[in-house]
C-alpha cells in the first residue's frame, strides 16, 4: 500500500511539472513579439501616351524594357498629339508618360501641368514628308507641285489636333497653297486655301496615320505624313521629302506625367529610350533619330 501511494505521489508530482512547463511555454511564447511580414511589393505597370507615329516603334522598344527590367505596360495610347493632351487633361492620372509629335504641344502639356517640367526631354527627329501610293507614277518636284492641275488630291492631319498637320500646313503656306490666321487666344489657326487646291485637300484627318491610310487605300492621291509613316504603313512611298526650313523643326519631347505614382520608373523608361542601344536601334529601324 505504501508503495502504490508512493508510485501515486511521484505520478502526480511529475505531471504538475510537465503542467507547469507547458504554462510557462505558452507565456514564452505569447511574450515574445510576432516577426512582421514584409508587404509584398507592387508589380509596376505604366501607361503611356505617345504620338500616333510611334505606334510600331515603340511597343518593341517596350517589349525590351520588360525583358531587361520587369517593368510592364498597362496600356499605351497612340493618338494626335493634341488629343492626348486634351485627354490628360482632363485626368491627370490617365498616364505615366507623355510623348507628343512636337514641342507645340508638350508646352501645352506644361502650361496644364499635367506634364513635370523637370523631366522633359527632347527624345526623336523626324522628316515631312509627301506620300503616294506605291503604284503611283505622279512624281512631285515642290510642294508647289500639288496645285498642278494633274494633282486629284492630297490629304493631312487637323492642324489644329495632328503636329504632322501643322507642319504641313507650314509647309503649304510656304508653297502659298493657303494662307492661315492664328485666333487671339493662340490656341487654332484658320487655314484659307488657295483656288488650285481648295477643292481636292483633305484636311481633317484625326492623326497621322489616317492620312497614310487614305494614301495606301487610293482615298487620297497624296499625303502629308512622317518619314516614319513609311516603314509603318504597306503601300506607300516618298513622293518628296520636305524641304526642312519649309517647316518648324520636327522634334518629339517626352515627360513624366505630374501625377503619376511612379515617377521614378516613368523617368527611367525615358532614359532607356533614348540610351539603351538596343532601343537606339529600334528607332532608327522605323526612321527616326535620336536627339543628341
Amino acid at each position: 500500500m505504501k508503495t502504490r501511494r508512493s508510485f501515486l505521489a511521484a505520478l502526480t508530482a511529475f505531471a504538475l511539472v510537465g503542467t507547469l512547463g507547458l504554462v510557462g511555454c505558452a507565456k514564452q511564447q505569447a511574450a515574445a513579439p510576432e516577426k512582421a511580414q514584409e508587404p509584398a511589393k507592387a508589380k509596376v505597370e505604366l501607361t503611356v501616351f505617345a504620338a500616333n507615329s510611334l505606334e510600331k516603334a515603340l511597343p518593341e522598344v517596350q517589349a525590351l524594357y520588360t525583358k531587361k527590367t520587369g517593368v510592364t505596360f498597362k496600356d499605351t495610347q497612340f493618338k494626335g498629339s493634341g488629343d492626348l493632351v486634351e485627354q490628360l487633361k482632363a485626368n491627370s492620372k490617365s498616364a505615366d508618360v507623355l510623348i507628343t509629335a512636337s514641342t507645340g504641344t508638350m508646352e501645352k502639356a506644361l502650361k496644364n501641368q499635367s506634364v513635370d517640367s523637370s523631366t522633359k526631354k527632347d527624345m526623336f527627329k523626324n522628316d515631312l514628308v509627301v506620300a503616294t501610293s506605291e503604284k503611283g507614277s505622279l512624281k512631285l518636284a515642290s510642294v508647289a507641285d500639288l496645285g498642278k492641275a494633274d494633282v486629284q488630291s492630297f490629304a493631312l492631319g487637323e492642324p489644329n489636333a495632328v503636329p504632322a498637320g501643322k507642319y504641313a500646313v507650314q509647309a503649304l503656306e510656304n508653297a502659298k497653297l493657303c494662307t492661315t490666321k492664328t485666333s487671339d487666344d493662340k490656341k487654332t489657326i484658320t487655314v484659307t486655301w488657295a483656288d488650285s487646291v481648295k477643292s481636292k485637300v483633305n484636311a481633317g484627318a484625326d492623326k497621322v496615320g489616317t492620312v497614310a491610310q487614305y494614301v495606301a487605300s487610293g482615298q487620297a492621291q497624296f499625303g502629308f505624313c512622317y518619314s516614319s509613316d513609311i516603314y509603318r504603313y504597306k503601300g506607300v512611298k516618298v513622293a518628296l521629302t520636305v524641304p526642312k526650313d519649309m517647316h518648324k523643326p520636327i522634334v518629339y519631347p517626352g515627360a513624366v506625367c505630374a501625377s503619376t505614382a511612379h515617377k521614378a520608373e516613368a523617368a527611367a523608361f525615358l532614359k532607356f529610350c533614348l540610351e539603351d542601344k538596343e532601343a537606339q536601334k529600334v528607332f532608327s529601324k522605323y526612321g527616326f533619330e535620336i536627339v543628341a
